[in-house]
Order: structure tokens, then sequence, then C-alpha cells
């Protein structure tokens, strides 16, 4: 199936809308028939709805909106990839492995803000990655701040992407306070408005009150049963020797390519470790460390040497995936 996937095939579109379909059907024969999905983060309440959620829809209407979104963002991630060159060889890589990551776990399966956000993360890195030729960024750093604040909206741990910004302006160009300003500038212009938003309704109070969780403390620990975590089995594996081939490899890159892997390294980080501001937890949090995480899979999948282990590692991968979501620990 992988050595399917590394040339760059219309057909394999096809075989990809299969491969979603296969890796979410499970779900659907065990998940409650109705599921709620909470589209906005306090701070846009106020615009949108006067409720938290949307009137409850069925699963499988869910769970097929949240496969359209997948889809789109595959291809558009896949084409970035190819785009900026980053692994080297035009590939179908990159959209397979989201479509395989986005389905770890079942609150992965379904619309959450989230899965929305990757749409702008994947926005983010074509804004980033033009750094390295710009010569000047300042027009992009502002958008980018946009980007963030519209994010952050949408779903308040999005607001640590803002360092992502800054890191990329040290990471692909010379220190220029005016393009960290900019994108400082660009993030305040949305709160600016909004906060008149509020300040005309009379909820000026609540402006200042979605800003509490930033001050969230570090969670001891996390209620999830360990039984959970098996299907991270195969994905820690794959990383590991993803990153022993970038090892390999690194010096033998473009400059351009190392440090845009420097740069996903640090989106990598930064999504993981923000989960904590959002309270009460939820494993969807992570659908933001997909994006990065495709483009590690894909770079090891495409230059792994020995197939069967290879093709084996990913049939390991898919079928914990479908087992898992039979099961409810």
């Amino acid at each position: 199936m992988i050595s399917f996937f590394k040339a760059l095939n219309p057909l394999n579109i096809l075989w990809l809308a299969v491969i979603l379909f296969v890796s979410r059907a499970g779900y659907l024969i065990t998940a409650p028939a109705k599921t709620a999905f909470a589209f906005a983060e306090p701070v846009a309440r106020l615009m949108i709805v006067p409720g938290e959620y949307l009137n409850p829809a069925s699963t499988s209407f869910n769970v097929l909106l949240a496969g359209i979104v997948v889809f789109a963002q595959a291809l558009l991630l896949n084409h970035l990839v190819n785009h900026y060159n980053l692994l080297g060889k035009p590939t179908f890589l990159p959209a397979l492995m989201y479509i395989t990551i986005t389905g770890l776990f079942t609150p992965f399966l379904v619309l959450s803000p989230p899965l929305l956000c990757n749409f702008l993360i994947i926005w983010m890195l074509f804004k980033l990655f033009s750094f390295y030729k710009s010569n000047d960024a300042k027009s992009s750093a502002y958008d980018l701040g946009l980007i963030v604040a519209i994010g952050s909206i949408i779903y308040l741990p999005f607001i640590y992407l803002f360092l992502v910004v800054w890191i990329a302006l040290i990471i692909f160009r010379p220190l220029n306070w005016r393009e960290i300003l900019a994108g400082i500038v660009g993030y305040a212009t949305i709160f600016f408005f909004l906060a008149v938003y509020y300040y005309m309704n009379d909820n000026l109070g609540q402006f200042y009150s979605i800003w509490l969780p930033l001050a969230t403390k570090f969670p001891n620990s996390i209620d999830i049963h360990y039984l959970s975590f098996l299907v991270l089995v195969p994905v820690i594996v794959i990383l590991a020797l993803c990153f022993v081939k970038l090892q390999q490899n690194f010096f033998r890159s473009y400059v351009q390519i190392r440090k845009s892997f420097q740069l996903l390294f640090v989106v990598f980080l930064i999504t993981g470790l923000s989960f904590y501001v959002k309270t009460p937890f939820n494993l969807n949090h992570f659908l933001l460390c997909a994006v990065p995480c495709t483009v590690f899979f894909s770079y090891y999948f495409l230059y792994a040497k020995n197939k069967w282990f290879y093709e084996s590692l990913y049939l390991l991968l898919l079928i914990s995936v479908i087992y898992f979501q039979f099961n409810k620990f």
C-alpha cells in the first residue's frame, strides 16, 4: 500500500477515500446515536449563538462532515509538502498519513474545534515556509497574527501558535523587530475589534474572563485509561524511526528543508504541550499535532528501504486504528 502512494498518481485520491471510509466505519457501529459539537470558545459565542453547543446531530452525519473536512485537509497538506518539496519527491504519502493519523482515537472522528483549526495550521505553514525566500516578511507576519487570533477564537489553546510565528522568524530570517511587531499588531487587531464588540453589548467583563484558562496549572495526571494508548505504540515506533532517518540525512538536505523540519518539530512540541489550557481536557486536542506528525511519517515511509518492514508497520498502524474503535475501556 505504501509503495502505491509513493507516486503522485491522481488515482490515489480514490484510494484515499476508501481508506478514509475503512478507518472510520468501525466507530459508527459502537458510537452513540447522537453527538453534540462545541464549535466555539466563550470568546465567540456572543457573536454566533447564545449557547455552548449546537443541537445534537446524528453521529453518522457528524462523522461524515468530519470525514469531508479531513479529506480536504489531507489534499491541502499534500499540496503544501509537494509545493515546498519537503520530502524531495512528489508523493501522495502525506495525504495517506494524515487520514490515518486523524483516525487514531474516537474523539478524532467527529467535528471539533481542533480539527477545524488544522485548516489554519496548514495556512500558517504556507506563509511560514515562504519566509525563507521573502525579502520583507512584515505583511506575512501580520497575516499570521490574524490567523492565530482567529484560531484562538475557535479554540483557545491555539493562542500558543503565536510562539511558532516568532520562532519561524528566528529560524528563517535575520532578527528584525518590525517583523516581530507586525505579528503582534495582527493578533491585536482581531481582539481589539472583538473587545469593542463586547463593550457595545455590555459584556466587557466576559471579554476579560476568556483569558483566565491561560493561568491553568499543568495537570499532575490525565484521567484516561492506559489501554487506550496502546494504539500509540506503532506511532511512537514510526516517529523514532523517522527521527533516526532524519538524523542520517539532515546535513545532506537543502538549508530550507532543514529549517522547515526544525519548524515542524517546534509546531509539534507547542501544539502537544498546550493541551492543559483547555478544561475539561479532551483527546481531540492532539489533532493539532497531526499536521507535523504527517510530514514526519511521510518522510520515514518515503525513504525506508526494507519494504516488508515498513508495509507491515503501516498495516499494523491501520489495524490498530480500526481495532480500537470497537473497544471502549
